[in-house]
């Protein structure tokens, strides 16, 4: 069977910001860390990629190069690891650490797995809202309000029925 993983990337930094990814689940996490560069139009950069818990905790961490420490949580390469064996379940989490001085990261959610379109060329970006946070200075983001708050604008004139009693 041929798969695809949807993953969802999102910023602290916008809440427009949002992006998401279609790839082959045997992208190596440094094959991902390119596209995602590329994709951003970032400048390429040390980055390193953390399997997390659903509150964001980090937990595993890949690293670009091999650190050459041999314990149970030391980092891993990420040329030695597939996206399938960090994220294998639906809403499987990462950080992808980009900026190691400023704590600067996106996070990533896994949102789907489907069936590769026929003709299509993954990797893919397959949604993209708002330019992505400054590479360099946070400061130079500009966010004007949410995607969340856009998306749910037309429900924000509900008005409801005030007839209704909701106690028995």
């Amino acid at each position: 069977m041929d798969l695809v993983l949807r993953y969802r990337m999102l910023s602290d930094e916008s809440d427009h910001f949002v992006r998401d990814f279609e790839v082959r689940p045997e992208m190596t996490l440094a094959e991902f860390h390119r596209f995602i560069i590329e994709s951003l139009g970032y400048d390429d950069c040390m980055a390193s990629i953390f399997k997390s818990d659903s509150q964001w905790n980090k937990h595993q961490e890949y690293t670009q190069m091999d650190m050459g420490i041999d314990f149970e949580s030391a980092p891993i390469a990420m040329d030695k690891v597939h996206l399938l064996e960090v994220t294998s379940e639906l809403h499987d989490r990462m950080i992808y650490l980009f900026d190691m001085l400023n704590e600067r990261a996106f996070y990533i959610e896994l949102v789907e797995v489907k069936r590769a379109e026929q003709d299509m060329d993954y990797p893919r970006v397959a949604f993209e809202h708002a330019t992505a946070p400054d590479q360099y200075d946070p400061e130079i983001t500009v966010d004007d309000g949410s995607i969340f708050e856009e998306m749910m604008g037309e429900f924000g004139e509900f008005e409801g029925d005030d007839n209704y009693d909701d106690e028995y």
